[in-house]
């Protein structure tokens, strides 16, 4: 066991203590789980631009008793001069990934929170962000997990110029003034000091009518039931179904009992792989994926339990940071936002300094691709937060990672430690991981789906056994690129058990 957590009643789990701590503050006030959530991904929208802020995306699950949680897609959408055959034309194949607006739909997070608040908020709004506009105001001290970029984004924007080391306080005014208008309504934001700058910082890419068109939307989530639970997640534009599949294809291979034997990492690997090796044209906005999990005995037919499988022709008809919070009444927030690569586009908009997000590297370059990059389309997205409940509609879990296309793959282990194997959550949480990757952005693991290596975390057991089976396999360092995962599990006490990823440094489970 590692790290575990216990609370009588309420719960935080985030990557900064600073944000459990506003978070759990929320609590204490008599605030509910998304006032939480909200409190502390505020607060990590100004301590954290690394990982996620206002000029992302969020994704949201919420478990108020109703039988079916509350799923909240605030994706952004790109802005009306979104012009595919002028970037073909410059020569692009790919959509660029930094320094290019056309990658920066319009962010949706401030209307993800004004969305979750208005639901579930019992504080008043400007009491939920008064801790964050505090520290972009009075400042922060740098963590270890910021200071590495600095001295990429330094010259991009003065609030970081003068920090250097672990615990240089930051301001960030800017930030502090668009949370202060973001107290009065949406158009405060999008159509005041951030909307009007962002207008000029896209030289066409964007319209006022873009900007004032909300951007979050309540949407129905996917489930399926596996280990005796049910599983929810986002329906695309996220990748949530491919967590749902490999957990479906999973189940019906005969997990060995203990995840250190290596054929425990090599079924799922290849679970993984057949959930996801079609996903480049399975995934898009608006795709209806039902069909795609009800597939899940024929893809487990390609799994060979010797072998890697090849896959190639078999296609069928990060950075980000996952928060979430439990309150008294048994309410769940399962919430992730996201910048997608570490700043983003490493572009700011320069009168509030807030750095945009380079999600629309999710959309095709292709003609007539089903996710080309277009006026008012939302990308394919990486983000998936899931939420487990009991048979009996009970909450049981509230869990996610950052990862990139790594998210599907370390939540499938998370999940399969504790629902299957019974393990704590610090121990879910803590154990060695493993993912598919290419070695590249970290967003492109599908394009050659029987290319992608095995990555195994340092202190994985499961490297030799993989590669007897046919796996390539890279070791890499205990740390960050295998996700920032959280997880709070509702014991069957009604006991709170959390646990914050120890790969964040500066992560805590906090509560009451």
């Amino acid at each position: 066991m590692r790290n575990t957590r216990y609370a009588r009643s309420a719960m935080v789990c985030t990557v900064d203590h600073l944000a459990s701590r506003a978070g759990v503050a929320m609590l204490e006030r008599g605030g509910s789980a998304a006032d939480a959530a909200v409190a502390a991904n505020a607060v990590l929208a100004v301590t954290a631009p690394h990982l996620c802020g206002l000029g992302g995306d969020l994704f949201a699950l919420v478990h108020d008793g109703s039988p079916v949680p509350a799923a909240l897609n605030a994706s952004g959408r790109a802005g009306s001069g979104a012009d595919p055959e002028r970037l073909r034309a410059e020569g692009h194949e790919r959509m660029p990934f930094h320094h290019d607006v056309r990658s920066a739909p319009v962010p949706g997070c401030a209307d993800g929170w004004l969305a979750l608040h208005a639901r579930y908020g019992r504080l008043p709004l400007d009491e939920v962000l008064a801790p964050a506009i505090g520290y972009a105001e009075d400042g922060f001290p740098a963590s270890p997990l910021l200071v590495p970029g600095l001295a990429t984004v330094g010259p991009l924007c003065e609030d970081f110029a003068a920090a250097r080391s672990a615990g240089d306080l930051i301001r960030r005014p800017g930030v502090a003034r668009a949370l202060k208008a973001l107290t009065g309504g949406r158009d405060g934001f999008y159509l005041g000091e951030f909307g009007e700058g962002l207008l000029g910082l896209g030289s066409g890419e964007y319209t006022e009518d873009d900007l004032a068109r909300p951007g979050a939307e309540w949407v129905g989530p996917l489930r399926t039931r596996v280990f005796g639970h049910d599983v929810w997640t986002m329906p695309p534009n996220s990748q949530g179904y491919l967590l749902l599949l490999a957990l479906a294809v999973a189940e019906g291979l005969d997990l060995p009992a203990d995840p250190a034997d290596p054929l425990w990492a090599h079924l799922l690997v290849e679970a993984s792989r057949a959930a996801g090796h079609d996903r480049p044209e399975l995934l898009f906005d608006g795709a209806r994926v039902d069909a795609v999990l009800e597939s899940a005995a024929g893809r487990r037919a390609l799994v060979d339990r010797d072998r890697r499988s090849a896959l190639r022709g078999l296609t069928a008809p990060g950075d980000t940071t996952y928060l979430c919070a439990v309150d008294g009444d048994g309410m769940g927030v399962s919430l992730i936002q996201s910048n997608a690569a570490g700043f983003g586009s490493l572009l700011f908009e320069p009168r509030t300094g807030i750095n945009l997000h380079n999600r629309g590297i999710g959309f095709s370059l292709v003609p007539g691709h089903p996710a080309e990059y277009g006026p008012g389309r939302r990308p394919p997205h990486t983000l998936l937060p899931a939420l487990v409940t009991r048979p009996d509609g009970s909450l049981r879990s509230v869990a996610g990672t950052m990862g990139g296309d790594g998210q599907p793959q370390i939540v499938l282990q998370l999940l399969t430690r504790l629902l299957l194997h019974g393990r704590e959550p610090g121990e879910a949480v803590g154990a060695p991981r493993w993912r598919l990757g290419t070695g590249g952005t970290g967003f492109d693991t599908w394009t050659a789906p029987d290319e992608v290596v095995v990555e195994v975390e340092e202190g994985g057991p499961w490297g030799g056994g993989l590669a007897e089976r046919g796996h390539a396999v890279a070791a890499l360092p205990y740390g960050s690129a295998f996700g920032h995962a959280h997880l709070i599990d509702v014991l069957p006490s009604g006991v709170l058990a959390g646990a914050a990823d120890p790969r964040s440094v500066i992560g805590a489970a906090a509560g009451l």
